[in-house]
Parts: C-alpha cells; sequence; structure tokens
C-alpha cells in the first residue's frame, strides 16, 4: 500500500477517534498526529506520459481501427467504437480531470455555459459521485481539440438516447465505483500497446496536463482551478472565496492555448 493510501487510511480512523472523543466514550484521541512519513520527491512520485507513450496509446487499435471495444481492443479491425475506453483518455489527456471524475459523470455535467461546453465537476447528495477535495469542485471547458474529435456529438447523441451516465457502458464494481474496472482495463491496455512504463498510469495524464499548462505559461491560479488543485498547504488564501471565479471563456481560452506538439491526432478528426 502506498504511503498517501496509508495516511489517507490513518486520516479516516482519527476522525473516528475524534466522535469518540466528542461523545466521551475515550478521554483522548490515540491516532492523532499519526503519520506514515513519505521520504520520496513529490515528482519522484508519479510521472508525465512521455511522447512515445501518447504516439502508442493513440496509435492502437482502440484509436485507428479494432475488431471491437471489449475482448478485441488490441485486435486491429475495420470498427471505431467511441463509447468510455475511447473517450476516457482522452478526457484525461485534455481536460486534466481525475479518473473518477470522469467515470463518474452525468450526461448534465457535459453541458453550455455562456456558450462553451464545458465539464461540471461536481458532487451532491444522492447523485451517487464523490469527489477528493473541495478545490474539486470546479468547470472545465472542454478543449477544441475534443471538439475537432467529436465530443460534443458525442454528448448529443447521450442526450438522444435519454442516457442519464455520460458513459453508461460502465459499470459499478464491488466497492460501487464506476472507476474500477475501468482503471484494471487501462492498466492492461497500456502493456497491450506496448505503452507500460515504471510510475506511469491513468493518472500520468493529470501530470501531462500539468506540464501542458506550464509550457502554454498560464497563470498559476488558473491552473489550479483548471486541475482542482489545492495548494501546496492543502488550503486555499482567504481571498480565493470571494468573487464568482473565472469565467467559463476566460478558462477556456487557457484550454486552448494547450497544445501537445509531438502528438498528432489528425486521424481521430470528425
Amino acid at each position: 500500500m502506498s504511503v498517501a493510501n496509508i495516511n489517507e487510511y490513518m486520516n479516516k480512523l482519527s476522525s473516528l477517534f475524534n466522535w469518540a472523543v466528542k461523545e466521551e466514550i475515550i478521554h483522548r484521541n490515540p491516532t492523532r498526529g499519526l503519520r506514515v512519513m513519505d521520504t520520496r520527491m513529490a515528482r519522484d512520485k508519479r510521472l508525465p506520459f512521455e511522447s512515445w507513450q501518447l504516439k502508442r496509446i493513440f496509435d492502437a487499435p482502440l484509436y485507428r481501427g479494432c475488431r471491437d471495444d471489449e475482448n478485441g481492443y488490441a485486435c486491429p479491425g475495420v470498427n471505431r467504437p467511441r463509447r468510455s475506453r475511447f473517450w476516457i483518455p482522452l478526457v484525461a489527456l485534455w481536460g486534466g480531470l481525475r479518473q473518477g471524475e470522469i467515470c463518474q459523470m452525468l450526461t448534465n455535467d457535459a453541458r453550455e455555459l455562456d456558450g462553451i461546453l464545458c465539464f461540471v465537476v461536481s458532487a451532491t447528495e444522492g447523485d451517487g459521485k464523490s469527489l477528493k477535495t473541495a478545490a474539486s469542485y470546479r468547470v472545465v471547458p472542454v478543449h477544441p481539440e475534443l471538439l475537432r474529435i467529436g465530443f460534443a456529438e458525442y454528448v448529443r447523441d447521450r442526450r438522444r438516447a435519454k442516457d442519464e451516465r455520460l458513459f453508461p457502458d460502465l459499470t459499478i464494481d464491488s466497492l460501487g465505483l464506476y472507476s474500477g474496472k475501468f482503471s484494471k482495463w487501462f492498466a492492461r491496455f497500456l502493456i497491450s500497446c506496448d505503452a507500460a512504463k515504471e510510475r506511469t498510469c491513468f493518472h500520468a495524464f493529470r501530470h501531462t496536463f500539468r506540464d501542458g499548462l506550464r509550457e502554454a505559461k498560464i497563470d498559476r491560479d488558473i491552473a489550479l482551478t483548471l486541475g482542482g488543485w489545492t495548494t501546496s498547504t492543502g488550503t486555499g488564501a482567504v481571498a480565493d472565496s470571494y468573487g464568482q471565479g473565472y469565467s467559463p471563456r476566460l478558462l477556456y481560452a487557457a484550454m486552448s492555448a494547450i497544445i501537445y506538439p509531438d502528438l498528432d491526432l489528425s486521424h481521430l478528426h470528425m
């Protein structure tokens, strides 16, 4: 188990003991401040995808023509299905969304704001969704490259079909997560297209996206907003709670500046 996961479990256990103290069941919280020290540098934990990996991912039969997107996703063929396995890696690369955020999306989470198609990353009681942090609640404009590939048409198809979920072919796992089965599949997919490398997994798309923001010289506050990242202290400045935040048009301009110069996806354009 990773250090981050261990500490997450410890945080939850500590919350339970805090409740017990409040209810006067115990006198003190024995787990208060108890954490495992992570000695690795932040940059050494996960790596972004390298250009050669991205090329192999999006040149795989799934994106060039496959038998089907079930067991035949790695077999060359004439079919070009565009369902969850096709779209989710693309959304992660060009939108920076977390795997769980994408997999749990409802069709209504992709909607126009100020005339711009956006992902509305949110979770409310009863909708079956959850988010990692308070900063995860955000609006992310759909990148122009996703529009060129046909994402707006895909959303319209889901609406016409009256699909509640944006990726209706995904099913929940034993933990009730829509991302669980997809995560295991993606690990196999990386191996199948010879793009697997140590310290890279689906989360590498987030690191690649962050580098894309840096290369485009996007203002740091806007970058943090788009990615749903908190500051290094895990909190935001007091000023962050003032005003209504960045407009969809301003965020779209920032998103449009992100490019991956070594990656050609013209074979996917509609």
